[in-house]
């Protein structure tokens, strides 16, 4: 393989260094266009998602960067919030107004926090809704031709009171997948995006009425997802090979991938003896120390020949998790028309099929803004070359890790395959987060413990506080509990703020050795750098440092990558006091000016590798060192400070009055006529 392919790696400066793709695109989910965003969409999302694509920016080039994302503005949760919203309040407007309106919300949001996309866009309107609504069509059309959809008759909910068919929230129940720990089920997925049959929905009830709704046949496209079985698993072990995956997401999806099975107590033996025959053949697991037995069938349609058996006899049983055929189309009248085909006429897209394609739609709309033809965002998701980095969270594993991938394979045509070749839809990399948890609670607007807005967290944190905090949560690995204690009913006054402990590293130990270089230089050297060479044990420990970060980023270890930094910075006081108190026990001056060299060199290595956590702190740096922009670029890494400078010796930094901060604290956390 090139050297230059991801993910083959090379030699630089003696170490060993990950290869990136020279193209790169990042998704950060799609908001629901229902509310404003909370705090997990922020701190369990789009921080990691931004952070990510201003180090690629850095790292290969911001050209060579689409950073995308959107509003999710179809589906049943909107309708039904939409619908609440009138009932309370006149002034709404229409949905379409509803819809706007919260994504106005959104966008000023991530601005807020300095998420910095590209294109924030909206899947129903403007240009963006334009284009996603052709890209819908022509990869829905793509489908059918390569033989991958098939109509199917099932059965949907219907409101005999509202005489209206349900969809999605407009039903709720309780998951009926063996283990589930959802605490809502829908019409036909629960919260986790488990898939089942609407018939096994446990205890449904319409949220329109609270009538409990009957069944009736409708036709729509399904998508063949049990085909793909066997590719997925084979693009699963491949996975294994990369480094940067997170295992939990595999051994999610591999779930999945199970065969069809049916769990049932074993209370229940007696009864299943009795109607054995009639049921379709089948295998039988029984783990004794389980509370249940587990059928195991061969097809999925022999599962759901045996679930309609053990109905009729009124057998209580759960399903496992398998491939089951995703649905594409619904009759939800706020959606996205679907072509008229075969016969099927005035269909809508169920709404996460279109939102996994969305993404594409909004590269090729931000690639047309850019006076480019919007046909070309295949250069960035069919290459070999580009690479697209999505971020989720563990509840959307799902879609995402499984029929996305499938759909994005069935796009090749009759004869798919995990390994596109060049020019084909690429699969995406995922980069899956565990649960951002609120006070040690899994925080859900649908739910008994509530999510902070993302805005309320501004009353008493600076915006590169959260940014730094949430960043070194470590949600790759397991969840995580946000424990602002301000929010905190149960918090000692005497305790410290966790939410505070990286944001220290900034307001405190960093400003400390930046504003130490620089008013040392304006002391001692009118302003100006003395020129000289790092000392090599800095230059070997710099280099190192660079090295492993870049490393902890490619595998997306963020943590870890935040906690090399942090080691890092602490060092520069350290070795700024060890030194400076050396020199003034020997009146050495030489020491004092070779010290300074030393710690400028870690201060431009710093800022460089937290610029994407920090931006306007660290460029804030950058401008008072009187550099241009070139001073981010990876390309330069390695150089010294004094290569960014035309005259290094007559290169003077721009005056640094008393008490001047790098990185703020919140108003709050310094003024007593802010506290409670």
């Amino acid at each position: 393989m090139d050297e230059n392919n991801y993910p083959s790696t090379k030699v630089s400066q003696g170490k060993i260094r990950p290869n990136f793709p020279k193209r790169a695109v990042i998704t950060a989910g799609m908001p629901y266009g229902n509310k404003d965003l909370h705090f997990g969409h922020i701190g369990g999302v789009f921080v990691s998602a931004d952070i990510f694509a201003r180090f690629m920016r850095d790292r290969i080039g911001k050209e060579n960067v689409i950073f995308v994302s959107g509003t999710d503005c179809y589906g049943s949760p909107i309708v039904e919030d939409h619908r609440k919203a009138l009932a309370s309040d006149d002034h709404i407007g229409d949905i379409e107004r509803f819809v706007r309106t919260n994504h106005d919300c959104q966008d000023e949001t991530l601005r807020l926090f300095y998420i910095d996309v590209n294109l924030f866009a909206a899947s129903s309107f403007g240009r963006s809704g334009i284009v996603h609504k052709e890209v819908c069509g022509d990869f829905f059309i793509k489908l059918i031709s390569n033989g991958h959809l098939v109509k199917l008759n099932t059965l949907q909910f219907f409101d005999t009171k509202m005489e209206t068919f349900l969809n999605g929230r407009q039903v709720v129940g309780q998951c009926p997948v063996l283990g589930c720990s959802s605490e809502k089920g829908y019409a036909d997925e629960c919260s986790l995006g488990h898939q089942y049959d609407p018939r096994d929905l446990i205890n449904p009830r319409s949220t329109l009425s609270g009538e409990i709704p009957e069944m009736r046949e409708v036709t729509n496209w399904y998508f063949k997802l049990p085909g793909f079985n066997d590719k997925l698993k084979k693009w699963l072990r491949s996975l294994i090979q990369i480094p940067g995956h997170r295992l939990f997401m595999v051994k999610s999806i591999e779930e999945f991938l199970e065969p069809p099975t049916i769990h049932i107590t074993k209370n229940q033996i007696d009864v299943l003896e009795v109607i054995v025959k009639e049921l379709p053949g089948y295998t039988r697991m029984d783990n004794g120390k389980s509370k249940s037995i587990c059928l195991l069938f061969g097809s999925l349609e022999e599962r759901e020949d045996a679930c309609v058996v053990l109905r009729r006899y009124s057998i209580r049983y759960r399903t496992g998790k398998t491939l089951v055929p995703f649905r594409l189309t619904g009759n939800i009248p706020w959606g996205l028309p679907v072509p008229d085909l075969d016969g099927m006429r005035n269909l809508t897209f169920w709404v996460w099929p279109e939102s996994l394609w969305a993404p594409i739609s909004f590269t090729a709309t931000f690639l047309e803004q850019q006076g480019k033809n919007k046909v070309d965002w295949r250069d960035w998701w069919c290459s070999k070359d580009s690479k697209v980095y999505q971020f989720i969270g563990e509840d959307n594993i799902y879609f995402y890790g499984v029929a996305e991938m499938a759909m994005f394979m069935a796009d090749q045509g009759k004869k798919p395959s995990p390994d596109p070749e060049d020019g084909q839809l690429q699969l995406p990399e995922l980069i899956v987060n565990k649960h951002l948890l609120f006070l040690d609670k899994k925080a859900s607007s649908s739910g008994e413990v509530k999510p902070p807005m993302a805005r309320d967290l501004l009353a008493f944190y600076t915006v590169e506080q959260l940014r730094a905090h949430f960043f070194s949560l470590g949600l790759g690995i397991r969840n995580v509990s946000f424990r602002p204690k301000p929010l905190n009913p149960t918090a000692d006054e005497k305790d410290s703020d966790p939410v505070l402990k990286e944001g220290n590293l900034l307001s405190n130990v960093f400003n400390h050795a930046i504003r130490t270089c620089f008013y040392t230089t304006q002391k001692y050297y009118n302003g100006t750098i003395p020129i000289g060479k790092a000392s090599q044990e800095i230059l070997t420990e710099s280099n190192d440092v660079i090295v492993a970060f870049e490393m902890a980023m490619f595998q997306h270890e963020f943590h870890i990558a935040f906690s090399i930094v942090d080691r890092y910075i602490r060092g520069i006081n350290k070795y700024w006091v060890k030194n400076i108190e050396y020199e003034k026990q020997s009146d050495d001056n030489n020491i004092r000016r070779q010290t300074l060299i030393d710690a400028f060199h870690m201060v431009r290595v710093a800022c460089v590798l937290l610029h994407p956590v920090a931006p306007k702190g660290t460029d804030m740096v950058r401008e008072y060192l009187n550099i241009g922009e070139e001073f981010w670029s990876w390309d330069r890494i390695f150089e010294p400070i004094y290569t960014f400078m035309k005259n290094p010796s007559e290169h003077y930094l721009k005056h640094l009055e008393p008490r001047v901060d790098f990185f703020e604290k919140h108003p709050r956390q310094v003024c007593s006529c802010f506290k409670d």
